[in-house]
């Protein structure tokens, strides 16, 4: 595994808290971090080359300082900064790397004017885990909460939740949710039987899934919740008192974005908390 963690560096105060999140992975993994700033926007107008100068080295004499104050703290920083496309370079600053992590104050389609959704495209054609880091302090929450449906992507992001829940000494929180079959004119009834099932069903795929954990993480705790609800308005309503949350996803690719109404679209609309995209 790359021992590298890239981290998305701008003028935002987010960028600070991203920064600090992935500063203290680093440290408790022994990896190193690669600062990545950005400067885009240019057109090519006459005179604008003096200006990207100015910019390119304001920028790089900030990321700098940024670094200083991480290598006295004991972790190991290269910096980057370059011209283009933001989320081109992001994309391509994270080949090779263990985890990218990124800054957003985007806090769900009602919550007023921000800097503009979090790098939705950046999730979804990182070819590594993406770490998406809010602008609010989390304050006394504990927990990683994952989302489990048995998929072999559900798989990977229960590996990466148990690894972090274990590094940060917390709990982990797996929950699987269930949704009834749609039965227009059912007036919202089910055999008591067939519901029974989905629960059961929905328990033994969490028991599948969390099989092994308490061996390979002895001191972990683990919590399994298997609720009747649509997935990702039970993984956002846990995701509220947590440190982190984790969401598998399928997107990869330069031109794919997440498919509208996934779970992982629909947690990342609605950021409530540090949440890591796995695929």
């Amino acid at each position: 595994m790359s021992e590298v963690i890239a981290v998305g560096v701008t003028d935002a105060p987010v960028a600070d808290r991203a920064v600090a999140w992935a500063a203290s992975r680093a440290r408790d993994r022994r990896q190193r971090l690669r600062l990545v700033s950005i400067l885009g926007g240019a057109v090519g107008v006459v005179g604008e080359d003096t200006l990207v100068d100015r910019l390119l080295t304001e920028m790089r004499e900030r990321a700098e300082a940024t670094a200083a104050g991480l290598r006295a703290a004991g972790v190991e920083v290269e910096v980057v900064v370059e011209r283009g496309n933001p989320t081109e370079k992001l994309i391509a600053a994270a080949e090779g790397a263990a985890l990218l992590v990124i800054g957003s104050d985007h806090r769900g389609p009602r919550a007023g004017a921000t800097r503009g959704p979090h790098g939705f495209r950046i999730v979804s054609a990182a070819p590594c885990p993406v770490v998406v880091v809010p602008d609010f302090d989390l304050g006394e929450r504990r927990g990683v909460v994952v989302g489990v449906d048995g998929s072999e992507t559900s798989e990977h992001a229960v590996a990466w939740a148990a690894a972090e829940a274990d590094r940060l000494g917390e709990p982990l929180i797996a929950v699987g949710a269930w949704v009834p079959l749609p039965a227009p004119g059912n007036r919202g009834t089910y055999p008591e039987q067939y519901l029974q099932n989905m629960q059961a069903l929905t328990e033994e795929t969490l028991s599948i899934a969390l099989a092994g954990l308490r061996s390979r993480y002895p001191d972990l705790e683990i919590v399994a919740r298997a609720e009747r609800g649509y997935p990702a308005e039970m993984i956002n309503r846990h995701a509220a008192t947590a440190r982190l949350v984790v969401v598998g996803t399928h997107g990869r690719g330069a031109f794919r974005r997440f498919v509208l109404g996934s779970v992982s679209y629909d947690v990342l609309t609605h950021l409530a908390t540090v949440t890591a995209a796995v695929r």
